[in-house]
């Protein structure tokens, strides 16, 4: 069976002399502490500190990253274990699920996805060869015996990928009562929240009108009324803050739409959404007047905006009627961010109390649009790859693209955006790889003295992020 080697030269350059820069810069920065600013691990695992169950459940139930893969190849979701909405038959049998990855781990060659998990298998497993189905088994076993150790319980992990910093992202309406108990349980790791809104903002998310209704219950506010309406969103972005520590918000919308109504017309506008009788643009108006009323919110309570657009949500209808949101059937879009951007920018982007990140699924945006907004507006950052450019190649372009106009400065270093914990260290890693690799081609090339590249890498890897986000 083939040898599983992680090169220590994996992602620098080719070129001796440049390869020979890109390390000098990522030994002084390899070590630093990860801060984790948006992602989507679960506040459980930190607050009960439980053992992980096996290598399925752990690694390819919950992570769409994997199964969308070998969903692609014919390898149907029951099969895998994925839960269904109706809570119909699916394997059980957690073995067999470990088996059917393994058969087809081959189809993650070339892909982030084997980086991070052959980084999982050898750095904390200790595994020494190449996933496959002839030691699927042997790879199960070994990785069950760890989990159950409490060398792996997800404190344990925390303290030893060296994380300063996680934040979590919570439905406006969860009570936190997770975030709660690990305030008051003396650990000393930062598990902050992070305020997400759409179930109360966005006319088409399903339930729409009842999540209002309960957003109106929890904070006592008179939810019938505009008024009312921002003043329960207040309410909870202060609950946030207090409960669960949040620096942030984030807003998953289709477009990056963006409005600047009157009172009198968002007044009557929500009146419309709330009627349920409205058209596809009244609710990608009220969606664009909302990220604009949040900014406002961000300048009152110091708040970072988060905008991830872009993303066709949900596009495979059957898997959506099956097994629910988020199951590796989101696709980029292509995403406009002018004239998008220009109401709320134009209102608020040259304020310096705010902090918007943009985020994009459309690489064609980067240079043409995003980099010179950003290279502007004093509020506007640009946020790194996300999703499907979370990737070697990905970032390159990000650098090679939106530096020019940008520079490093109106950017706000990495972030790992994924529910996979055990990937964490090795997705950072990455960055940081490609990050000395783009900033030791500037060396190379007598764009940039090497002392100032170190202060580069330094800042991309963890200055920024904590500038940014407030952290």
């Amino acid at each position: 069976m083939a040898a599983l080697v992680l090169n220590p030269d994996r992602l620098f350059p080719a070129d001796p002399g440049t390869r020979a820069i890109a390390r000098r810069l990522y030994d002084a920065i390899r070590d630093l502490p990860i801060i984790s600013p948006h992602g989507h691990t679960d506040p459980v695992w930190f607050d009960r500190n439980e053992p992980f169950g096996d290598a399925a459940s752990l690694l390819i139930i919950p992570d769409h990253y994997v199964f969308r893969m070998l969903f692609s190849q014919g390898v149907k979701l029951e099969d895998l274990g994925v839960p269904r909405v109706d809570g119909g038959p699916v394997e059980s049998d957690h073995r067999a699920i470990w088996r059917r990855f393994a058969e087809n781990y081959y189809l993650f060659r070339g892909t982030p996805s084997r980086m991070w998990l052959d980084w999982v298998f050898s750095e904390l497993f200790g595994m020494t060869e190449i996933l496959s189905s002839k030691n699927a088994d042997s790879y199960y076993d070994a990785i069950g015996e760890a989990l159950a150790s409490d060398a792996f319980r997800p404190r344990a992990l925390y303290e030893r990928f060296n994380i300063e910093a996680i934040a979590t992202t919570e439905s406006a309406l969860d009570p936190l009562d997770h975030h709660r108990a690990i305030g008051k349980s003396g650990w000393k790791g930062r598990i902050v929240t992070t305020y997400r809104p759409d179930a109360v903002v966005d006319p088409d998310y399903e339930g729409f009108a009842e999540n209002v209704a309960e957003l109106g219950r929890i904070t006592g506010e008179d939810v019938t009324s505009w008024t009312g309406y921002l003043n329960a969103h207040r309410n909870r972005r202060r609950y946030f803050r207090e409960t669960g520590g949040a620096t942030a918000t984030d807003h998953g919308h289709p477009t990056a739409t963006t409005a600047d109504l009157s009172q009198a017309e968002a007044e009557a506008l929500y009146a419309t959404i709330r009627s349920g009788d409205f058209t596809p643009a009244q609710a990608e108006l009220f969606r664009g007047q909302m990220l604009t009323e949040m900014a406002r919110m961000s300048i009152e309570d110091g708040m970072v905006l988060q905008i991830h657009p872009g993303a066709h949500r949900n596009h495979n209808s059957m898997v959506m009627a099956r097994f629910g949101r988020d199951k590796g059937a989101d696709i980029p879009t292509q995403t406009e961010y002018v004239k998008a951007l220009q109401p709320l920018l134009s209102r608020y982007g040259s304020d310096p109390a705010l902090t918007i990140v943009i985020f994009t699924l459309d690489e064609d945006s980067y240079s043409r649009e995003l980099a010179p907004l950003a290279g502007h507006y004093p509020a506007l950052k640009l946020g790194p790859p996300w999703w499907f450019h979370d990737s070697p190649e990905g970032m390159r372009r990000f650098r090679e693209r939106a530096t020019e106009t940008a520079g490093f400065y109106n950017t706000v270093g990495f972030n790992d955006d994924t529910r996979a914990f055990l990937s964490i260290p090795a997705r950072h890693d990455v960055a940081r790889r490609m990050d000395c690799t783009f900033l030791a081609r500037l060396v190379a090339e007598h764009r940039l003295p090497e002392d100032e590249a170190a202060e580069v890498a330094h800042a991309l890897t963890y200055g920024l992020v904590k500038k940014a986000y407030r952290l």
